[in-house]
């Protein structure tokens, strides 16, 4: 197995949500204490629902927040504890691709000062060397040279998105922070970035985080899942043994509302009820409890720990699968 390009250990992430001038002070707990390695040309993917912490996640990795507490290391620096003005050579090895593309390129600039932005700030190269690197990156996304003049507002979503992956690759970064990269895009062109992304880590060798809520994205891309919830991975593995063998009810939960393409076959598909509780207040004990069909009494009191199941090796955290496969499972 490769060196991991990443590794997040005990990671937590809490805002301040009032002052208790007046009243106790509360915290929303938006990451609570997750744990993960990315090795290097890997992908590693983070679902789950709007609200669960995937994009505060990947924020944290990027330095863009830092964290309450934990560590974040990158190609074995740790810089979770780095000062603003010590994050150049982080920035440079770190790059994120963000949801909209629509808001995350600036309409004032052309295309080509956008994407020569990070070598304005990180190099000393002249306007020539710049240029000849724009026109490269921007033939390997998928764009024309001559694009380089126009303005944002002057292309299509999916061309938009290109831009921004044309940026953050341009510094020519070891991890990628995707963080729902195709949201926002129509599924046909869904696929297309999908695939450049993939071509792209073929060719140059990169890592990937990928946050995304939906599941068959996340088939196309991943080679391993964490499932999140309420600021906690829940469940983690290869993508291969979570879409084959899911363990924990939420994931299973969030596989049964995947679409299948054949109309002959039918999915049971699983309904939670009620919404996700606050992280302001969350539930006792195991966080999902109240909206598990296989909750059980102890579920409502005690949390369980996130444990690693030899036989399925996969990290789970659920009372009732290390109740009935106890032997397979190391408390860790």
């Amino acid at each position: 197995m490769s060196n991991p390009i990443l590794e997040v250990k005990g990671l937590r992430k809490s805002f301040q949500i009032s002052n208790g001038m007046f009243r106790k002070q509360k915290f929303l707990n938006a990451v609570n204490g997750i744990s993960f390695s990315v090795s290097e040309g890997k992908t590693f993917s983070i679902v789950g629902e709007s609200g669960c912490g995937k994009s505060t996640t990947g924020r944290l990795i990027s330095r863009l927040i830092t964290p309450t507490e934990g560590e974040v290391w990158i190609n074995g620096e740790e810089i979770s504890r780095k000062k603003e003005s010590e994050l150049a050579n982080v920035r440079k090895e770190v790059q994120m691709v963000f949801q909209d593309p629509y808001a995350s390129l600036n309409p004032r600039m052309k295309v080509r000062d956008i994407i020569a932005e990070p070598l304005e700030i990180h190099t000393k190269l002249t306007k020539k060397e710049q240029n000849s690197l724009i026109s490269e990156m921007m033939e390997i996304v998928g764009l024309s040279d001559y694009q380089a003049g126009l303005y944002a507002h002057e292309f299509s979503g999916g061309q938009r998105q290109r831009i921004g992956i044309a940026r953050a690759l341009i510094m020519k970064p070891k991890l990628i922070v995707a963080d729902e990269p195709v949201s926002a895009l129509d599924v046909s062109v869904q696929s297309q970035i999908l695939n450049l992304l993939k071509e792209l880590q073929k060719e140059l060798k990169l890592t990937y985080l990928f946050i995304s809520h939906d599941l068959s994205v996340v088939e196309h891309i991943s080679d391993s899942i964490g499932v999140m919830y309420l600021g906690e991975i829940v469940e983690s593995g290869s993508r291969e043994m979570i879409f084959s063998e899911p363990q924990h009810p939420y994931t299973k939960a969030l596989l049964s509302s995947v679409p299948i393409p054949d109309p002959k076959l039918k999915r049971d598909r699983i309904i939670l009820k009620g919404d996700l509780p606050s992280p302001v207040n969350p539930p006792t004990g195991c966080k999902f409890h109240t909206r598990c069909p296989e909750a059980m009494d102890i579920c409502k009191t005690v949390e369980p720990s996130l444990v690693y199941n030899k036989k399925m090796e996969r990290m789970v955290s659920c009372h009732l699968q290390q109740e009935t496969t106890d032997s397979n499972y190391i408390q860790i």
